[in-house]
């Protein structure tokens, strides 16, 4: 959580990750290396020249940076590897956002775990003490702080090669500075950026270039396609909103949608080998039940709550609960899994470890059921012809999202499958 005017110091991440921004608005400033600063500030002066009265207005360079992106509820925004970057909260009230980090990605050439890199400020952490005694499970909190990156450095041999004195470049190791990495801005920030209303123009126009290309409208025969020019780091895309719902790549008369997010509509995250999923089930919908063909997945329930199964390899539930708002489930690849929305509404957004992630669907029109033939099915299960055909075209006309039946079949001669069985 991040109040308002709270600024989160300059850091960079050694791995790449995924942040989804739950709730509130703000802005984040990323620092790509050799990309120029696009984001100028002048100010104007006057010069009055001597030989007259005639005056010139001349333009003084106030400041000078690299673009700033605006962020709000529901977009993901990826973070490459060892990017620096700060964030700045301007809106009303404080902002909640999810990141996720994956520590097997190539990127990390250092142990499997995660690593901030503080260029300003410091680590701000609590320690948890085990203490040793006739209950095991005891501990204290510590509170411990550990410096950025410039701490490490010899003052005088710092200060010669930023060009400054001793006294600022104490400043800048965070000296006798007991803030952590976030601090508050009494004042606010003041940065050259556009205002709020070309912000929203820009993000919708880019919104409407992102879905032209994804689609194939702008860019006929070439939608998968990188052309290492307009898709450079100064230039990329970072962030993509999948809470607007007619960006729901699944969609049903109840409500329930599913919004995929890879590296198809986000090229960047080709680089972060990462992708997201938002799903928003209405009461009593399901999920059909499905496996990760190529990555593991951590689920984080954003509102609602509702049931989910996890089966492993050898058929034994490893998982069978309710999860509700604020809590996670790692999924891990080829474990299959089953969520169904309870008596309210069932909302969560999936991270995966991989930039273009595939699930294979058990049950439905696109699923390995309904790709099966009938004689396949019938020996494989030891079922008649008839109930193959209850098998397979049971959710002939479902995709993904399931709706409750309110009646279970408890015979096999229940005429509520017949629908499928002249297909």
């Amino acid at each position: 959580m991040h109040q308002r005017l709270g600024f989160i110091l300059i850091n960079e991440i050694l791995l790449a990750n995924r942040t989804e921004v739950d709730s509130g608005r703000g802005l984040i400033g990323m620092v790509f290396p050799g990309c120029p600063e696009t984001y100028q500030w002048f100010q104007q002066q006057a010069e009055t020249y001597t030989e007259g009265t005639m005056t010139e207005s001349q333009q003084r360079l106030r400041d000078e940076h690299q673009k700033i992106r605006r962020f709000q509820k529901g977009d993901i925004i990826a973070l490459p590897p060892g990017v620096t970057h700060w964030c700045y909260n301007d809106g009303d009230v404080a902002f909640v956002a999810v990141q996720v980090f994956d520590t097997s990605n190539s990127a990390n050439q250092l142990e499997p775990a995660r690593r901030d890199f503080l260029l300003a400020g410091r680590h701000q952490s609590v320690q948890r003490m085990y203490e040793m005694g006739p209950q095991p499970t005891s501990f204290t909190t510590r509170q411990q702080l550990s410096n950025n990156m410039l701490a490490g450095f010899d003052t005088q041999m710092l200060a010669e090669a930023l060009g400054v004195n001793q006294e600022l470049t104490r400043r800048l190791q965070s000296q006798n500075d007991p803030r952590g990495e976030i601090v508050f801005v009494k004042q606010g920030l003041r940065m050259l950026r556009p205002f709020r209303s070309q912000e929203m123009q820009q993000q919708e126009y880019e919104s409407m270039q992102s879905e032209e290309q994804y689609f194939g409208e702008s860019m006929p025969g070439l939608r998968n396609a990188t052309n290492g020019l307009d898709e450079n780091f100064c230039t990329m895309k970072i962030r993509s909103n999948i809470d607007i719902p007619n960006r729901a790549d699944y969609f049903n008369q109840r409500g329930s949608r599913v919004a995929i997010l890879n590296s198809q509509k986000l090229p960047i995250l080709n680089l972060v080998q990462m992708s997201a999923v938002r799903v928003v089930l209405q009461r009593n919908s399901m999920i059909t039940p499905y496996w990760q063909m190529n990555c593991h997945s951590l689920m984080y329930v954003t509102s609602g709550q509702g049931r989910v199964q996890v089966v492993n390899h050898s058929g034994r539930t490893v998982f069978d609960g309710m999860l509700r708002q604020g809590q996670i489930l790692l999924i891990p690849q080829n474990f299959a899994v089953i969520k169904r929305a309870e008596l309210e509404m069932f909302k969560w957004v999936s991270f995966n470890t991989n930039h273009n992630a595939m699930i294979s669907q058990i049950v439905g029109k696109n699923s390995v059921i309904r790709a099966m033939p009938l004689q396949v099915l019938m020996h494989s299960y030891r079922i008649s012809l008839e109930q193959a055909r209850r098998l397979k075209f049971s959710r002939q006309n479902e995709m993904t999202i399931l709706s409750p039946i309110r009646e279970i079949m408890r015979s096999r001669d229940d005429p509520m499958f017949e629908v499928g069985s002249s297909a």
